[in-house]
């Protein structure tokens, strides 16, 4: 362990994947995917969720969670070097960086967005949430592709497209949560546009300005989705299965925010399961015919 976290306490422990699993938008290993394949996604997704808890969730007081992000990476190293390591999550993702021939580079950019957080708390523009997007979002769409053996720079672009409109729909699912932490995932410069001051962030409900810039930024996510769909025609196999399971939590979330008045703030936004299976379906059958 490194001597830095010793001395201040532990980092949060694994969650279990039933745990985690429940919390999310999208089904990371749709059931009726392949035993190896579920747990290679599973492994992955492990990954993610625990690399985010570093950044995020509660710890041992004195903490420091850059400290704890530079530990674990230095153990994802090891495991690339081929030495012994210990995080029972490294060691579980193990098998799938082997038989799936993972780079490091995505798994790495995951930590640097956590790292991130702890140093950028607003972002000016669009376009600095899209970069930040590059690192926290992107990656993982690359990996699951690589995971289904169908990772090429085409369907690595389209998954981008997605994957980038996934993490602003879950931004704008948990603005209320974000703001809690400290943190501001709408741009500032379409705060201001759409005149809504960040106290309103914390609000009970929405005022109608938080309202229509959530519905805008809603729509251009959806936009987004239908710009990497063509990714769900290039998949064959149950890779398409399984993307057009993610693709369609995303639609499904966007449908929950609609019904909501695209008022996240007043109560929990999540997808309907039959909303997802209608989309995933929608999806699979657009390419058949």
């Amino acid at each position: 362990m490194n001597n830095r976290l010793a001395k201040s306490g532990a980092p949060p422990s694994p969650r279990p994947v039933e745990q985690v699993r429940a919390a999310e938008n999208y089904p990371v290993a749709l059931r009726v995917l392949p035993a190896r394949l579920r747990g290679h996604l599973h492994a992955l997704y492990g990954y993610a969720r625990y690399v985010d808890d570093l950044g995020d969730e509660p710890v041992a007081p004195g903490v420091d969670r850059l400290a704890a992000l530079d530990a674990f990476e230095a153990e994802l190293r090891d495991l690339y070097a081929g030495r012994l390591i210990h995080h029972p999550v490294l060691r579980g993702l193990a098998p799938t960086v082997v038989e799936c021939r993972l780079p490091m580079e995505p798994l790495s950019r995951l930590i640097e967005a956590n790292r991130v957080d702890q140093r950028v708390t607003r972002y000016a523009t669009f376009a600095e949430l899209l970069d930040y997007c590059k690192l926290s979002a992107n990656p993982v769409g690359e990996l699951v592709l690589r995971v289904l053996r169908q990772a090429d720079a085409q369907s690595i672009a389209w998954s981008d497209q997605i994957c980038t409109a996934l993490q602003i729909v879950e931004h704008l699912q948990d603005i209320g949560e974000d703001h809690e932490r400290g943190r501001i995932y709408l741009p500032t410069e379409e705060l201001t546009r759409f005149g809504v001051a960040e106290a309103e962030l914390a609000a009970a409900t929405a005022s109608p300005g938080l309202r229509s810039l959530v519905r805008m930024q809603a729509q251009r996510a959806r936009l987004q989705i239908e710009a990497g769909r063509p990714l769900i025609g290039a998949l064959h196999g149950w890779a398409r299965v399984a993307v057009a399971g993610y693709l369609a939590g995303g639609l499904a979330t966007l449908d929950a925010l609609a019904r909501a008045d695209h008022d996240p703030l007043r109560r929990p936004v999540r997808p309907t399961r039959r909303r997802v299976l209608t989309h995933c379906a929608a999806a699979i059958g657009r390419r058949r015919r």
